[in-house]
Order: structure tokens, then sequence, then C-alpha cells
């Protein structure tokens, strides 16, 4: 088995100060980048930065920010999570994404996705009947693209392309590139019939429910002769130095993130006892360094998979609980799960 991986994610969502009022978005980015530069102190493997087109959150271009934390740091892993590469161009996308790989010294990632949320569709001019279409043609321009050779391609979702050549290219000649699924077999078989890295985001239920859709990417990456990479797990956490704590924190602000975005998608209103169940048996791991650990390792045995990303915000979590949970996953839970793992 490969070494064992632990990255954080955040959609970069808008914090409180330490008197409960909301910072600005400006004020949110910047406080982003320290939160980076703490977490590749304290040797967390990555950061992935997700992509959000909503009031609540502040970061609408990942890479952008992840260009600012690469001149702020040294070690630590830059990624998206994930890049909506339905509402992007896949052309541009490598583009900015190769330009993060020179800044850091060849640390740049990137998570590809059609994503769970739309607001990008609209707002880009997009229409939501080719939901499909555009990944799928997008990702396969990206998957030529990587080889960064002259590429000629032609789909139904942009101009064709007549033996292009893109620039810049990456010092390494190829940009690390993952596919986050959230459930999808056919996104799943997708990823393997590409030979890409798998990221499953498992955000609510079992962990364990997953173990077919790792069986059948493997599966389905021996029959088209690919290469079945080491797959990854994203599922929303927090930690804190009790877990009462961690929980009465992050409950809250969980909460109204939660049903704002759920009355638009027709959710009823989230209730205690669902977020507790969820933290006990699904897919929260929130609490101690201790708890989390224990979680985090059982979930990363039961699947077989070799890296763990903690989705660390959700909702107005108070900047210094931030501060204190990416000081708590870095120093104390990831060598805890090192250990558990290793034994």
């Amino acid at each position: 088995m490969s070494d064992p991986v632990f990255g954080l994610d955040t959609f970069g969502e808008v914090p409180e100060d330490d008197s409960g009022v909301l910072v600005s978005h400006a004020r949110a980015i910047r406080q982003l980048v320290e939160e980076a530069v703490l977490a590749d102190d304290l040797g967390v493997d990555v950061l992935a930065l997700g992509e959000h087109h909503r009031p609540e959150y502040a970061v609408s271009t990942p890479e952008t920010v992840l260009a600012g934390i690469a001149t702020r740091t040294s070690r630590i892993r830059l990624s998206s999570g994930v890049t909506v590469l339905s509402s992007d161009d896949p052309v541009r996308v490598y583009q900015r994404f190769a330009t993060v790989d020179a800044l850091s010294g060849g640390r740049a990632e990137i998570i590809l996705g059609r994503g769970s949320s739309t607001e990008s569709f609209p707002l880009f001019g997009f229409d939501l009947s080719d939901y499909d279409t555009l990944f799928e043609e997008k990702l396969d321009l990206f998957v030529r693209l990587l080889e960064e050779k002259p590429v000629t391609w032609k789909g139904t979702v942009r101009a064709p392309l007549e033996n292009a050549e893109v620039f810049p290219t990456t010092e390494s000649g190829r940009l690390t590139t993952w596919v986050g699924v959230g459930g999808s077999p056919q996104s799943v078989v997708r990823t393997a019939h590409y030979g890409l890295p798998l990221m499953l985001a498992v955000i609510s239920g079992s962990a364990e429910r997953f173990a077919p859709y790792v069986d059948l990417y493997r599966r389905a990456a021996e029959q088209f002769g690919t290469t079945a990479h080491p797959v990854g797990l994203h599922s929303p956490g927090f930690v804190a130095d009790t877990d009462e704590e961690a929980r009465e924190v992050f409950w809250p602000h969980y909460r109204e993130i939660r049903d704002r975005i759920g009355a638009l998608r027709g959710w009823p209103p989230v209730r205690r006892r669902e977020f507790d169940a969820e933290i006990e048996h699904g897919s929260l791991y929130i609490g101690s360094p201790e708890t989390v650990a224990r979680k985090i390792a059982g979930a990363m045995r039961g699947l077989g998979v070799t890296r763990f990303d903690l989705l660390y915000t959700a909702g107005s979590q108070p900047i210094s609980a931030r501060l204190r949970a990416v000081e708590l996953y870095g120093s104390k839970v990831i060598p805890m799960v090192r250990d558990m793992l290793a034994g």
C-alpha cells in the first residue's frame, strides 16, 4: 500500500470573527492563506480549495488563491477540490494550474468534477440540459492536454483545436489530475477509462458503503488496460480539544448553511439528532483529535484508500476555531492516524 496522504479541504466559507460578525470576502481569502501557511508548517500533505459562486463562499477561482498560497508555502501540495470543468474552458483551466505549478515548484494538483452546485452554469452561459455532455467532452479534451503535446480535438461544446499547443507547460511534463466522484458508477468507470486517480466525495452515510465503487474502479481499470491509482476519500469534519466542543462549535454554523442550501434543493431542515447520528455512524469526522483519528483510520482501512482529505469548514465557524482545527489536525490527528495504520 502507498504511504498515506492527508489533506485539508475548504470551499472558502466566510467565517465570523471572534465577536460573531461575518468578515468580508476579501478578509476571508486572506484568512484562508494564513490557514494554509499554518497547515504547511504543521506538515499537512495537501490543501484543496473548492469552487463556489454563492455569497457564503469567498473562493470562486481556487487557482488564483492557490497561486497566492504558493508564494507563502514551501512543501504542501496545492489542489482544487473541485474545479467545475463543465462550466469552464479546459485550455484555460490547464494554463492556470500549470501556472500555479510553476509558482509552487511543482506542487499543483487539480481535482476535476461536474460540481454538486449549479450556480456556475447560468453565470457563465451554459445550459444545464447539457450537464453530462459538457463534462464528458471537456474531460476528454483535458486528458489530451495532460500530454503537453500539440492537440487536435473536436466536440460539440467548444471550438475545435487543430494541432494546438498550450502554454505554459509544466517542468515535470504532467499536471497531477484527479476526478472527484460523488456516487455515480458511470463516473467511476469514466475515471478508470482515462486512467486518472479517483477521489470519492462521501458527505453522508457510512464510508464503507462506497467500497463497491473502489472495487469497480480497479476492475474497470484492469479491463481498460489503464492504471488503477491509489484512491482518495474526501469528507467533512472538524477538530477541537474535546468531542463536546467540536460538536457545539460546528453544529449551529453547519445547520445554517445546510438548511439554506437544502431549501433550494427541497431538503427538510436538518435536526440535531441526525447530525449526532452522522458523527457516530456516518461521514462527519467531528470530535477531539483521538476521536477523529480513530474514525479516519477506520474509514481508510474499510475502503482501502490511501488519501484522506478533511473538509474542515462548513458554514461560518469562527476564525479562532478554524485555526485551532487546522493546528490539531496537523499536529495530532495526522500522526495518530499514521501510527494506527502502521500498527
